[in-house]
C-alpha cells in the first residue's frame, strides 16, 4: 500500500485527533489513510489476571482500529480509510511501517495547564528513527483550530486557513523541508510565514548605544539573507504569500510563540545516526514541547 498516511493508535484522546487530522490531510492530499493499532503483549501473571485475560485484552485492542476507522470514514467521506492491528514494540512496529508512507501522523498528550505537547517515548523514537515527515497533533485538536475566525468572532471550518508556519536557518536552507513547507500552504491555500531566528553578538546584551548602529546593520543582513533564500521558492510557488519574519532571539520560543497562529508548523531535523539513544535536536525537542499548532518535523541530512 504505497503512498498513503499512517496513523499510530492507541486509542486514546490524544491518538484520536492524530486520527482526525491525518483525515483531513489525507483528503488534501488525495491519499489514502492508515491505521496502524501496535498491541504490545502484557506479561504472563498480568495476562492471567481475573478480568484482564489475554482474549480480553485482544478483543478490545483489535476493537480500536476497526471502530475508529468506521468513525472515520463516515465523518471524512471520500476517504480510503485502511486498519491493521499489530503485535509488538509500538515505537519498533511503527519505524519499520513509515518507510513506505508519505507521512506520519501521532498524537501527544497536551501538557496540563498549558497548550503544547508531551512527547512520548513512541514518539521521539519514531521522530528520531525514521527519515519520513513526521506529524505530532495534540489532544483535543479540532479542525476550527487551523482556521481563522469568521467575521462574527466564532471558530469555524469553513474560514480559510492560518498560515503555515516554517522555521528557517538561512546558513543551511534545506530544499526538502522548504518544500514541505511550501506545499502544505498551497494545498490549505494560504500563506506561508517563513520565521528566521538569529542571535545577536554577546556584547549587545548590554544594550550599549555604541552598538545599536551594529545592531541595526545585523538585523538588515539577516533579513536580506532570508530574503535571497526564498527568492527562488517564490517563483516556484507564486500563489502561495510568503510572510517574512526575522528577528533577533531563541529560535524554539519564537516559533512556540507564533505557533498560536498557525494552523501548522513546519520545521527541520538534521539526521543523526547515533548508537547512543535518539536525537531530535534541541529546537526541535523544545518547539515539540510548547507549540500550539501541530508541528511536522520534516528530517533532512
Amino acid at each position: 500500500m504505497l503512498g498513503y498516511i499512517m496513523v499510530g493508535l492507541d486509542g486514546s484522546s490524544e491518538s484520536r485527533a492524530a486520527a482526525e487530522w491525518a483525515a483531513r490531510e489525507a483528503k488534501l492530499r488525495g491519499l489514502p489513510l492508515r491505521l496502524v493499532h501496535v498491541w504490545e503483549p502484557v506479561p504472563e501473571p498480568m495476562a492471567q489476571a481475573p478480568l484482564l485475560g489475554p482474549e480480553t485484552l485482544q478483543h478490545w485492542s483489535e476493537r480500536i482500529p476497526r471502530e475508529t476507522a468506521e468513525g472515520l470514514q463516515s465523518r471524512h467521506p471520500g476517504v480510503d480509510v485502511n486498519a491493521v492491528h499489530l503485535t509488538g514494540l509500538p515505537g519498533d512496529v511503527l519505524v519499520d511501517l513509515a518507510g513506505d508512507a508519505e507521512l506520519v501522523v501521532l498524537g501527544s498528550r497536551g501538557l496540563s495547564g498549558i497548550g503544547g505537547f508531551m512527547v512520548g517515548s513512541v514518539g521521539q523514537a519514531v521522530i528520531a528513527r525514521t527519515e519520513v515527515p513526521v506529524v505530532l497533533v495534540r489532544a483535543g485538536e479540532q479542525a476550527v483550530d487551523e482556521h481563522t475566525m469568521d467575521p462574527a468572532g466564532i471558530p469555524s471550518a469553513a474560514t480559510p486557513f492560518r498560515a503555515v508556519l516554517l522555521g528557517l536557518d538561512t546558513r543551511s536552507p534545506d530544499d526538502t523541508v522548504i518544500t514541505f513547507a511550501f506545499e502544505e500552504a498551497a494545498r490549505r491555500d494560504t500563506a506561508l510565514r517563513v520565521l528566521h531566528a538569529w542571535s545577536p553578538p554577546p556584547y549587545n546584551i548590554y544594550g550599549l548605544s555604541d552598538h545599536v548602529s551594529l545592531y541595526d546593520e545585523l538585523a538588515r543582513d539577516h533579513a536580506a539573507e532570508l530574503t535571497e533564500a526564498l527568492r527562488p521558492w517564490r517563483h516556484k510557488y507564486p500563489a502561495v504569500e510568503v510572510i517574512e519574519a526575522s528577528s533577533a532571539g531563541s529560535a524554539a520560543d519564537q516559533l512556540a510563540n507564533a505557533s498560536r497562529d498557525a494552523s501548522l508548523v513546519v520545521m527541520g531535523r538534521r539526521i543523526r545516526r547515533s548508537r547512543f539513544g535518539v536525537h531530535i535536536g534541541p529546537v526541535a525537542h523544545a518547539v515539540l514541547h510548547h507549540a500550539v499548532a501541530p508541528v511536522a518535523v520534516v528530517a533532512h541530512a
